[in-house]
């Protein structure tokens, strides 16, 4: 058997360059005329392909959307999670991680302002994606913060509470900025390091 071909003989790479082409075909109409505008026939003129091809992998323009933004969100975490130096001084760390978050999320404007305005209008699926994007989040936190490095620094993972309110903090500021302009990184990572800050946690009883 090729490395083209699955069990049956079934092609294997050749799908799965076309939904790759598809979904960054997706993205180049967000990025032309916006989420709400854009058609499948704009996706598949950008992926330089057909509506049965498109068809063959999605069944409408909102599924093809929302693999878009599960991938991108993905790729934010993994870029989020390679920029901290795991041997830095924990503030350090925290200013690294949003740093980089800030980083990933202006580098598409387009992409980010179309999580912001179109994904919470889209119904169930779009709130599943959100829950799994927070999800994501929560672990990279937990990853981040739960270090044989921090925990000799006195810093302790946060409890998932006090994790989704950073998170929701976090993502509102950058959409701001994202929408208004402006630079939000010190109020974040002033922000990041309080939360995190080992002198500042209370006493236990």
């Amino acid at each position: 058997m090729t490395a083209s071909t699955a069990q049956g003989g079934a092609p294997a790479t050749v799908p799965a360059e076309f939904r790759r082409r598809l979904l960054e075909g997706m993205a180049a109409a967000i990025r032309e005329c916006g989420y709400r505008d854009s058609t499948v026939a704009d996706v598949v003129r950008h992926a330089r392909t057909s509506r049965r091809t498109f068809y063959a992998h999605f069944p409408g323009k909102q599924a093809c959307f929302l693999a878009l933004l599960r991938e991108a969100n993905a790729a934010m975490v993994r870029q989020i999670a390679a920029a901290v130096d795991r041997r830095a001084p924990w503030d350090v760390q925290a200013r690294q991680a949003i740093e980089a978050w800030i980083a990933a999320a202006q580098a598409d404007r387009a992409l980010t302002l179309s999580w912001i305005r179109d994904l919470p209008s889209l119904g169930t699926d779009a709130r599943h994606l959100q829950r799994e994007s927070l999800e994501a989040f929560i672990v990279l936190v937990r990853d981040l913060t739960d270090t044989p490095e921090l925990r000799a620094a006195g810093v302790a993972p946060p409890s998932r509470q006090l994790m989704v309110m950073l998170i929701g903090g976090l993502r509102e500021l950058i959409a701001t900025t994202v929408e208004d302009g402006g630079d939000i990184t010190e109020a974040a990572v002033r922000a990041t390091q309080a939360l995190l800050d080992p002198s500042r946690r209370p006493a236990r009883a």
